[in-house]
């Protein structure tokens, strides 16, 4: 069977429109999450965290709380189980955080001090919240802004360098007949997926078992083994049905708290975190100050591309948004210069959000893109395919396939992008005030090693075993579109079976590189099954397995430029009354590789193209300097998009699979979110000939800086 879905020609399984085999259990809520699975002998655990920024803690009254009812224990530092954080885990040195109760520091407002712990979730809470904490009180320091004296270049790491040079900057900038020299800010940012962060913990003959909520259980159970000096084979980690995480659920506090007091009651124990407790325990995006220097020739070609990002992270524990690093593989410049500094203070450290580096990154490259088109009177997308790279412009490594020039074509001919007229303020229906604006996109594609055991059952069915995690992606489907493609069979005869830390080691759903590296291991896995049955013969009662492990295969990947792509378009309306910016519609053309699912891909990309309008003109957590922490840390005071602020979504790709993958695919969890931001801004200036360098574009601030427009009747 062929198939033809957006511009993809797939043949198979693969590239056909299915919806996900869960989703009767998650609309009909038989899914159960983490935090709902019953248990025998189950007891509550509440987390306490500190009130103040800075300073220690003195004396935890535990007697009164201790006769409360219900009430089983009260954990905190001088009574906690003692664990270890002297490893290297799967993505770096462990976040002091997961190290509960160890110590009486507190490096931030909203540290962990203590659990209370009862026999129903209500009593636990009314303990925790009367559970008196006496600190002694240090001054703390949470001011955030760009030249910050006490900025740092952090050192190389596997993510990449955080400073690259490349020719001589100032001499191309002085060369240069156009320049633009702009400062961008984004505001810290939180991910707030819709199932909160809950753990279950319970020890079954010797072995510690992990109900959780995360995005990989290899990991979390690798962590969780180094953390309380376990044997890997005496921890499993189970994660059924994950509702988002966007980054932040890796190994967070409320996992090693419930490990403790199940060790500790020997019965099993439940954390399940608040809203507003996951405001200072699960990470964040951090806030950035960018400065970015292009200058161009007479044609427009770039002559220097300098793009200098600060971020910051906390005093126990160095986290960097790379946002700098986005223009390294983007626009080619005889001179090239990135770096990432970093800002130690007394805040909770940030993490890993969709799209870490490329999505404020790409709001100030791609704004700065749209300056010099403005100063040179270059069309903004022509000036981006005049500057397209045939190799990494930094790396000077080739491109695994890049098809973003098919991305401009293609939108801008579905958007309507040559009817535009490059003026700002040209067009007004009332008080609105219309622009368009684009911006391109990427994220880099790779994949990590995974295993996965593949049987062809007696009864005819298939059932793929890897521990994958569907965090609300259309894992599960597109792994079975996969087995089911290279298998080929319909999708109804697979069967997968994931999330479960004794499936053996896969990668974690992050990174934009869980389906790829899923894919391939399943892949393997089938081929392999395919020759064992071709041999013939019956197939027995327990059916016959193949298993891989993709770490050679990987490991032999030639060094290459791996990315996908995309270009935003976005048209607003702006209100010169009210300051209010309405996104009225967007679309995004995307080159990702081979889309496994066309129905769950778009669903992906809206979301992501979905919350670059909250970056864009809603999302800012904002701190209060008196007591260092957040204003409002809930969904009443931390503002996204509604669905009334969300218009018309469209998403689409073109042909292009990755030649080096053996299904094609790339990767589209993140992209879809990068430019998003500056599509919205870049149209703003569009409508209204004022510049926006600070996200959120807020009402206030449209109203502050005015349009360049005159009113009707008042001449210009």
């Amino acid at each position: 069977m062929t198939t033809t879905t957006g511009t993809t020609t797939t043949t198979g399984a693969l590239g056909t429109a299915r919806t996900r085999v869960e989703g009767r259990e998650k609309v009909t809520g038989a899914a159960r999450y983490s935090g709902d699975i019953p248990l025998p002998e189950l007891a509550h655990g509440w987390l306490v965290l500190s009130t103040i920024a800075r300073g220690r803690v003195r004396s935890v009254e535990a007697d009164s709380v201790l006769a409360m009812p219900g009430v089983l224990a009260v954990l905190h530092h001088e009574n906690a189980p003692r664990v270890s954080l002297d490893y290297m885990g799967m993505i770096g040195p462990p976040d002091p955080i997961i190290g509960v109760f160890q110590h009486d520091r507190v490096p931030f407002r909203g540290w962990p001090v203590a659990l209370v712990v009862a026999e129903r979730p209500e009593q636990a809470r009314e303990a925790a919240e009367a559970l008196v904490v006496q600190y002694d009180q240090e001054s703390h320091d949470i001011d955030f802004f760009a030249g910050h004296p006490n900025a740092y270049t952090p050192g190389d790491s596997p993510f990449g360098a955080a400073e690259t040079t490349k020719g001589d900057i100032e001499a191309e900038l002085a060369a240069s007949t156009f320049v633009v020299d702009a400062e961008y800010t984004t505001p810290e940012e939180h991910h707030n997926p819709m199932e909160p962060h809950a753990a279950t913990a319970h020890w079954d003959g010797g072995r510690l078992e992990v109900l959780d909520s995360n995005q990989g259980t290899t990991y979390v159970a690798g962590e969780l083994a180094q953390i309380f000096s376990l044997d890997a084979e005496s921890v499993r980690v189970r994660s059924e049905h994950v509702g988002g995480g966007f980054g932040s659920k890796t190994v967070r506090p409320h996992q090693v708290a419930a490990a403790m007091a199940a060790t500790v009651l020997d019965r099993p124990v439940r954390v399940v975190m608040t809203r507003r407790q996951m405001f200072s325990t699960i990470g964040y995006r951090s806030p950035t100050a960018q400065r970015v220097r292009l200058g161009a020739d007479a044609s427009g070609r770039l002559r220097a591309l300098d793009h200098r990002s600060e971020c910051v992270t906390s005093t126990v524990h160095e986290f960097i948004e790379r946002s700098a690093t986005v223009g390294r593989v983007m626009y080619d410049a005889e001179a090239h210069h990135t770096s990432d500094r970093v800002v130690r203070l007394d805040v909770p450290t940030p993490t890993f959000m969709r799209a870490p580096g490329e999505a404020p990154g790409s709001f100030a490259l791609e704004c700065a893109l749209d300056e010099l088109a403005e100063a040179s009177g270059i069309d903004p997308i022509a000036l981006r395919v005049r500057n397209e790279p045939d190799r990494g412009p930094v790396s000077g490594l080739p491109f695994s396939s890049r098809n973003l020039v098919a991305c401009y074509e293609e939108g801008a001919r579905r958007f309507g992008w040559a009817d535009r007229d490059p003026r700002p303020g040209l067009r007004r229906e009332g008080r609105w005030l219309l622009g368009t604006g684009m911006a391109a996109a990427s994220f880099h594609s790779g994949a990590n090693p995974s295993t996965a055991g593949v049987t062809a059952e007696a009864d005819g069915t298939f059932t793929v075993r890897i521990n994958a995690a569907d965090i609300g992606t259309g894992a599960r489907t597109g792994i079975a579109l996969v087995a089911a493609d290279a298998l080929a069979v319909d999708p109804d005869r697979v069967r997968v079976v994931m999330a479960d830390s004794d499936l053996g080691p896969a990668m974690i759903a992050g990174g934009s590189m869980g389906m790829r590296s899923w894919a391939w291991a399943v892949s393997i896995a089938v081929r392999e099954l395919r020759e064992r049955l071709a041999l013939g013969g019956d197939i027995p009662p327990e059916g016959i397995t193949a298993r891989s492990d993709t770490s050679e295969a990987i490991g032999a990947l030639s060094k290459k430029e791996r990315h996908s792509f995309g270009a935003q378009f976005a048209e607003v309306a702006v209100d010169v009354t009210s300051g209010e910016v309405r996104v009225r519609r967007m679309l995004g053309i995307f080159a990702a590789g081979r889309i496994v699912n066309p129905l769950t891909a778009r669903n992906q990309l809206v979301g992501g193209m979905t919350w670059g309008i909250s970056m864009a003109l809603h999302e800012e957590a904002v701190r209060d300097r008196a007591s260092g922490g957040h204003v409002g840390p809930d969904l009443a005071g931390y503002h996204f998009a509604a669905n009334a602020d969300v218009p018309l979504i469209e998403a689409d790709w073109v042909d292009d699979p990755d030649p080096d993958d053996p299904v094609g695919i790339k990767g589209i969890g993140e992209v879809g979110i990068v430019g998003a931001a500056a599509a919205i801004a870049n149209a703003v200036w569009h409508a209204t000939g004022v510049r926006h360098r600070n996200l959120p574009i807020r009402p206030d601030r449209v109203l502050s800086a005015g349009t360049s427009v005159p009113e009707p009747g008042l001449g210009g």
